[in-house]
C-alpha cells in the first residue's frame, strides 16, 4: 500500500508540474523599403502566414489592397533572405468590395483559400470585416460578426482598433479573430496608470461560419514617459500554438520617439476553465468576468541592442518558421513600416526559437 501510495504521489506531482515555454531570440533580417513588384512598394505588411511551402503576406494598403507571396531563406537557423515572387491584387469590382473599405490588417491561408480581416472605417461607418478570397483575390465569402464589432453600434469601436489579428485554430476546426483595442462599452485605453482595457478575442466555426465562443485579454498599461500626443498599446497579432494556448504580440507606440516609439512584448494567453464566455456580453463595464491568463515571454527592449539601429519596428504579423536545427519549431514575426509615412521604419523580419520545457 505505501509503494502505491508513492506512486501516485509521484504521479501527481508529475501532472501537477506546469508545461513551460520560452522564446529565444535568433536573428533579424531587413527587406529594402524601395523595392517594388508590379509597380507597387513591398512595405506595410500586417500580416504574415504559411501554407502550400510559401509565405502569405497582407499589405495594409486600403487603395490598393494586395496580398504578397514569397520565400523565406532559413539556414543554420537564421534567416538568410527573402524574395516576394508573387503578388495578388483583391478584386475591388465585387459588390462586397464596393460595399466596404479594404483596410487589411491579417491574413492566414486555409484550404486554398485566402482568410483576411479588415478594420473598415469606424470613421465612415464602413464596418470592420472577415472574410475569403481565392489565390487569385476573388471574393469568395463573408464571415458574420456580432452586432457590437458594428462601426455604428452602441458599444462604439475604436477607429483603427478592431479587427487586427486573426489565427487559424490548432485543431483545424475554426480561426480566432482579435481586437486590437478596447470597445468604449469594455474599458479604457491603456494609459500610464492600471486600467481595465480588455479587448475580445473571438472563435469563429468553419462550419457555421459564426462567432461561437470569446474571451477577453486584458492589456498592460504603457510605462514610457509621453513625449507627444500619440500614447496607445493594443494587440497586433495573436498565434494559437496548441490549444487554448495563444501568443499574443502586444505594441505600444508613443510619438515624439521618432523610430524608438514602439514597445513590443509578446504573452502566452490560456484559455482555462475559469475563463468566461463573453460572447453574448454586451458592455464587460458592466458585468464581472475572468480574463483569459497572461504571462510575459519576451520583451524586445532586452534585444534591442542586436536589431537594425536598435530599432524594434511596428510588429504586426507572427506565424510559424521552419524547424530548427535542434528540433524545435519557431516564429516569425514581420513589422509593418507604414510606407515610411510617420518617417523611418524597417521591414524587418525576425526569426525566434520555440523552448517548451
Amino acid at each position: 500500500m505505501k509503494k502505491i501510495a508513492f506512486v501516485l504521489l509521484f504521479l501527481g506531482i508529475v501532472s501537477c508540474k506546469k508545461q513551460s515555454v520560452t522564446l529565444r531570440f535568433l536573428n533579424e533580417y531587413t527587406v529594402k523599403d524601395s523595392l517594388l513588384i508590379e509597380n507597387t512598394v513591398i512595405g506595410g505588411i500586417s500580416g504574415i502566414d504559411y501554407y502550400n511551402n510559401q509565405y502569405y503576406m497582407v499589405v495594409d494598403d486600403a487603395a490598393n489592397p494586395r496580398v504578397l507571396v514569397g520565400d523565406i531563406s532559413v539556414e543554420k537557423d537564421s534567416i538568410q533572405n527573402i524574395t516576394i515572387k508573387n503578388l495578388i491584387k483583391l478584386d475591388t469590382s465585387s459588390q462586397f468590395a464596393k460595399q466596404n473599405l479594404l483596410d487589411l490588417e491579417s491574413i492566414f491561408v486555409d484550404k486554398g483559400l485566402i482568410n483576411l480581416t479588415s478594420e473598415g472605417s469606424i470613421q465612415l461607418e464602413k464596418d470592420p470585416s472577415i472574410f475569403k478570397v481565392d489565390l487569385e483575390g476573388n471574393f469568395v465569402e463573408e464571415t458574420s460578426i456580432p452586432d457590437y464589432f458594428k462601426a455604428t453600434s452602441k458599444a462604439k469601436p475604436k477607429h483603427n482598433g478592431v479587427f487586427e489579428g486573426s489565427s487559424k485554430s490548432f485543431d483545424n476546426k475554426g480561426f480566432w479573430v482579435a481586437m486590437e483595442a478596447p470597445l468604449e462599452a469594455d474599458g479604457e485605453e491603456p494609459t500610464f496608470h492600471k486600467t481595465q482595457s480588455p479587448v475580445r478575442i473571438t472563435y469563429f466555426d468553419n462550419a457555421s461560419n459564426k462567432a461561437t465562443k470569446q474571451f477577453a485579454y486584458q492589456l498592460e498599461k504603457i510605462d514610457k514617459q509621453a513625449k507627444g500626443d500619440v500614447n496607445l498599446n493594443g494587440v497586433t497579432a495573436i498565434l494559437e500554438y496548441k490549444k487554448n494556448h495563444f501568443f499574443v504580440i502586444e505594441r505600444i507606440y508613443q510619438s515624439g520617439y521618432g523610430s524608438y516609439g514602439n514597445v513590443v512584448r509578446i504573452f502566452n494567453a490560456k484559455i482555462d476553465r475559469n475563463s468566461t464566455n463573453t460572447l453574448e456580453v454586451q458592455s464587460l463595464k458592466e458585468q464581472e468576468y475572468i480574463p483569459l491568463k497572461k504571462e510575459l515571454l519576451l520583451d524586445f527592449s532586452i534585444i534591442q541592442d542586436q536589431l537594425t539601429d536598435k530599432i524594434i519596428d511596428n510588429i504586426e504579423g507572427i506565424t510559424f518558421g521552419p524547424i530548427l536545427s535542434n528540433g524545435n519549431k519557431s516564429l516569425l514575426l514581420v513589422s509593418d513600416d507604414n510606407f515610411q509615412v510617420y518617417g523611418r521604419q524597417l521591414n524587418q523580419f525576425l526569426l525566434l526559437e520555440i523552448q517548451e520545457n
